[in-house]
């Protein structure tokens, strides 16, 4: 095929670059004399502007003015036959309108030639549109003049098919003008169909003709011609076949055997114009692949039940992969192939989405509760009329997915679940049958959450680089969805993956089954039974992400029973609460062999809830409380949770005494804040030992503030003499021990609490003292005060200083 422009196209290319090198020189010119004029201009001189006298340089160019003027003329002339035509045909005889018509046609189709062998190409191609123009005003004419009696739809197929040929046989003759052959194309799609209804064909024989004009176009793409008549010729195909198929997809719904014909030459018409244009050869083959699909499948689903219609499209689907075996030995293109197993994948992939309501009634309709906890009664049924073959579309889709490699296999999984999960819904099992459905999925998932290499941490992450070619499934079958994944690969692995996707359905299944059977008392004790067993052996066979979110559930399974059980038994919410301690104690000793964040965080959580249920019972609270200090206390002796742990069990056991001293009515500070001031001084002694630079504030500081700065408050409203005394040598006793051993938190705030505690005895006396005073005694005395301390303010000062360097010393 020649490549390469036609004179006139190239002579016009080439003018346009010498005009643009031109300006450009121009330019450059100019600057340059700018340039010279800065360098050598007297001093005190300014310089000319930078590019004096030189014109803008032209927004377009001289041919593309041309073009325009000649594309406007044109239309131009062409309104004005057409006006000719319309309105001032009636003034003239018959002779004089011919000779009119003809004149003016014959000069404008003869005017290119001359004008193409002048050079005058883009003149040609506007003379000889408006020639084109004027052969369709002929024709309009003719039938208007001599043949007026004429059906208009079949002399229009007649008059295209002769204008087709006309123009075809132009643009041969005149290879210089682009317009005539791809309008020859444009006139020869309408023939065969507008004749097909002419004739009174139904949708069936106008699309027939619309394939056979695809057919053509479809030849004329398989020849070597110049790119816009392919063009024009592949638009026109893809309009009439997509008109056609969408023809025979109708039929197929409604008279299927006539359908089935149309739908089959439009599959061999997509198959054939693979061939040609290769660039879309899948996508065609795709098309095709449908289209056989709703061939095949149209006139056995009319012979079925209409809730079988959706399985035979799922079936023949499928199937259509069956040629991925020939495909081995040369028979079918590679494109082809591929796209008869979108095609599957597609049809298979409606056929699932169909089938998913039944699945999502399966996993939320026990939710949908419309009496109380083990009342016995069962909510109504969701989606009882939905077609029970829904089943068997996921079972179908399951087996597809199956023989698809690695990714494969885990969309059998989903699907194979999805199809439990839809039985009860889509065969309306008893309410029993349901359960052990529900629980028959929960075991499958999870059993494949912990097959071996499953895990994700049993397996490397695969290294940065090229996303892995998935494996090349066996079979019909799978070759629908290797085209379905043939996408980019998600960086996982399958087998973890597949781990974690059977943990999440399981999981799913497992809170489904639990909801249904929160109906029946002695349903959910079984159920609740049947999942902590599940869930206890994945969390022990089971690694990584699914082990955890296993032992967690486990846990929660657990407290389930427990709840339950109380439940049962009629017991308050404050002893259910004491009752589901059981659980976060059990999770604390069996941590000891087998390590569980997830089980650790959930038996918190079973914990705070117990601690919850008992706050409308004080007394249960405080024995809750100093349950759980003791629970966090056996977990301490772990050395991973030493620190945490210690703190928790200190601060359960501190609320629990806190909360048995309000219960027994004690309004006594020192009762809650010497259980806070003891250990704390423990533990800061300790820390002193272990690290002797530690700072007596952080060691000391918050027990002995604990206990003297509540004391101090109450000393100030307390009327009686034993407080004051007890707090006073108690603060004389920390304020020595500071002394004695440099601590400078004991010396200050034992010291500042023993003067407070001097202050509040003395202060009724001086209060007396002041009243019983002459009224100039007390600023007497205060100036004599100031006096003293200004005469020896030094002195006092380097004391203070020295007291001060004192305390710092302290720790």
């Amino acid at each position: 095929m020649d490549m390469n422009p036609p004179p006139v196209e190239e002579l016009r290319r080439v003018d346009a670059e010498l005009a643009r090198l031109d300006a450009r020189r121009a330019e450059l010119l100019a600057r340059r004399a700018w340039l010279l004029g800065v360098l050598y201009a007297p001093a005190g001189r300014a310089a000319a502007p930078p590019f004096p006298g030189v014109a803008a340089p032209a927004e377009t160019s001289p041919r593309g003015a041309q073009n325009v003027l000649l594309t406007l003329g044109g239309i131009l002339l062409a309104v004005a036959a057409l006006a000719f035509t319309l309105v001032s045909w009636g003034s003239m005889g018959i002779a004089g309108r011919s000779a009119v018509l003809l004149a003016v046609t014959s000069a404008a189709l003869a005017a290119p030639a001359v004008l193409l062998r002048r050079g005058l190409g883009s003149t040609a191609e506007a003379v000889g549109a408006l020639g084109l123009v004027l052969t369709v005003l002929d024709a309009y004419a003719l039938h208007r003049v001599a043949l007026p009696g004429t059906d208009g739809l079949g002399y229009t197929a007649a008059a295209a098919a002769v204008l087709a040929g006309v123009w075809g046989g132009y643009g041969g003759l005149l290879r210089g003008l682009r317009l005539p052959l791809p309008a020859a194309v444009v006139a020869a799609q309408l023939p065969l169909p507008l004749g097909a209804l002419a004739a009174g064909g139904g949708p069936a024989v106008v699309a027939w003709a619309a394939v056979l004009t695809a057919a053509a176009d479809v030849l004329v793409l398989g020849r070597p011609s110049r790119s816009e008549v392919r063009v024009t010729a592949g638009v026109s195909a893809g309009v009439l076949a997509a008109w056609a198929l969408l023809t025979g997809a109708g039929l197929s719904l409604t008279d299927p055997w006539t359908g089935a014909p149309l739908l089959l030459g439009c599959a061999a018409l997509c198959l054939y114009a693979a061939g040609a244009a290769r660039p879309v050869a899948s996508t065609l083959a795709t098309v095709a692949g449908l289209a056989l699909v709703a061939a095949v499948a149209g006139p056995a689903r009319a012979a079925l039940p209409a809730e079988w219609a959706v399985p035979v499209y799922v079936v023949c689907g499928p199937a259509l992969a069956a040629l991925w075996r020939p495909v081995r030995a040369g028979w079918i293109p590679e494109a082809v192939r591929g796209g008869f197993g979108l095609a599957g994948g597609v049809v298979a992939g409606l056929g699932v989405l169909w089938a998913l309501p039944p699945v999502l009634a399966g996993l939320l309709g026990p939710a949908d509760r419309s009496a109380g906890l083990w009342s016995g009664t069962h909510a109504a049924p969701v989606l009882a009329d939905y077609p029970a073959t829904a089943a068997l579309v996921l079972l179908l889709g399951a087996v597809a997915a199956a023989a698809g490699g690695p990714w494969g296999r885990w969309g059998a999984v989903v699907l194979g679940w999805s199809l439990l999960m839809a039985l009860p819904v889509a065969l309306e099992l008893p309410y029993a049958a349901g359960i052990a459905v529900r629980l028959v999925a929960t075991a499958a998932a999870l059993g494949l959450a912990v097959r071996p290499g499953g895990p994700a941490h049993d397996r490397p992450e695969p290294a940065p680089g090229p996303a892995p070619v998935p494996e090349r499934p066996e079979g019909a079958w799978g070759a629908s969805w290797t085209a379905v994944t043939a996408g980019p690969v998600v960086p996982v692995a399958p087998g973890a993956l597949l781990a974690w996707t059977g943990s999440a359905a399981g999981t799913a299944s497992a809170v489904s089954a639990l909801l249904l059977a929160l109906d029946v008392r002695a349903a959910t004790f079984g159920v609740l039974g049947v999942l902590l067993a599940l869930f206890t052996a994945v969390a022990v066979l089971g690694g990584g992400a699914v082990r955890e979110t296993a032992a967690g559930a486990a846990v929660l399974a657990a407290a389930g029973l427990v709840g339950a059980g109380a439940a049962a038994a009629g017991l308050s919410g404050a002893a259910a609460g004491l009752a589901l301690l059981i659980v976060p104690a059990a999770t604390a000793a069996l941590a000891v062999r087998v390590r569980s964040v997830a089980a650790e965080v959930t038996g918190v959580a079973v914990g705070a809830l117990a601690l919850a249920l008992t706050v409308p019972r004080p007394a249960a609270l405080a024995l809750a409380l100093a349950l759980g200090g003791v629970i966090a206390a056996a977990t301490a002796l772990r050395a991973d949770r030493r620190r945490a742990a210690s703190w928790t069990a200190g601060a359960l056991f501190l609320a629990a005494a806190w909360v048995r001293l309000a219960v027994w009515g004690v309004t006594v500070p020192e009762a809650y804040t010497l259980p806070v001031t003891v250990p704390a001084l423990v533990v800061g002694l300790l820390r002193r030992r272990r690290d002797p630079a530690a700072s007596s504030w952080a060691a000391y500081g918050p027990g002995l503030a604990a206990t003297l700065v509540p004391s101090l408050a109450a000393v100030w409203s307390d009327p009686h003499w034993t407080r004051p005394l007890l707090l006073g040598t108690g603060a004389l006793a920390v304020t020595l021990l500071g002394a004695r051993f440099r601590l400078q938190a004991p010396l200050v705030l034992g010291g500042a609490a023993l003067v407070l505690v001097a202050a509040h005895e003395l202060a009724p006396y001086v209060v007396q003292l002041v009243g019983a005073l002459p009224r100039w005694l007390p600023p007497a005395a205060a100036g004599l005060l100031l006096l003293a301390v200004g005469a020896t303010y030094e002195r006092r000062l380097r004391e203070a200083r020295a007291l001060r360097g004192r305390l710092a010393r302290m720790r």
